[in-house]
């Protein structure tokens, strides 16, 4: 995926989950966040930061916030991208090579699942999950406590149970890591279910992506370490 008329500036502050303080030309402008997580270690002050500008003139903020850099990283931020481009990745045959269909937002049961998928087998129900922190090398979910992302673990154990196939995919929103584990110390009950998951046949998958100011690709396999 793309994006178009991007900018760098420099991260001042974050007044609230939506906006932030942006230096830009020298000029303090008002940008929305594309991602209400906390972000803390991102988000640092002084940060260099990737700005697209809306193409809507009647918006309060003239600009998103859709990535950062952190150290030699540079990470996307976009809560949006990882099922964007997801959705790009699996439509090329990369996650299914004999696909036939792709229907995004699907309902089964009480959980509404980021795509459903379907090839001669059948149905594959896959929950995408986007990985924004790092440390050490290593990325780690959550970055904050989900309670929604243990009802999808939970969800996609039950299609498994009735007799679908099932993953959750994770996105890491950067390159250049080199395991991807769940996150106990912020969430036990998310690394819990997780497990749980891939014990009762639910896939788990983490891929990396190469990341340019204007630009998300997914790229290649990252080690999972449960």
């Amino acid at each position: 995926m793309r994006y178009e008329n991007v900018r760098s500036g420099r991260f001042l502050s974050r007044p609230n989950r939506f906006v932030a303080r942006v230096e830009l030309d020298g000029a303090v402008e008002i940008c929305h966040v594309k991602n209400t997580g906390r972000c803390r270690e991102l988000l640092t002050p002084g940060a260099t930061v990737y700005l697209e500008r809306s193409a809507n003139p009647a918006r309060k903020t003239k600009y998103d916030l859709i990535a950062v850099e952190k150290g030699p990283l540079l990470i996307n931020m976009d809560a949006q991208a990882p099922n964007k481009v997801f959705a790009e990745w699996a439509a090329a045959g990369n996650f299914l090579p004999g696909l036939t269909g792709v229907r995004p937002e699907f309902t089964w049961g009480d959980s509404r699942f980021d795509f459903r998928l379907e090839d001669e087998k059948g149905v594959y129900l896959v929950e995408v999950k986007g990985v924004t922190l790092e440390d050490g090398g290593e990325v780690l979910f959550p970055d904050a406590p989900t309670e929604r992302g243990v009802k999808h673990l939970r969800g996609l154990i039950r299609a498994v149970e009735e007799g679908r196939r099932a993953a959750v995919f994770f996105v890491v929103q950067m390159k250049g890591v080199t395991r991807f584990r769940p996150n106990d110390a912020t969430h036990p009950a998310f690394g819990q279910a997780l497990r749980e998951a891939a014990a009762r046949g639910v896939g788990v998958f983490a891929y990396d992506c190469r990341v340019t100011p204007d630009s998300l690709e997914l790229d290649a396999p990252v080690r999972v370490e449960l």
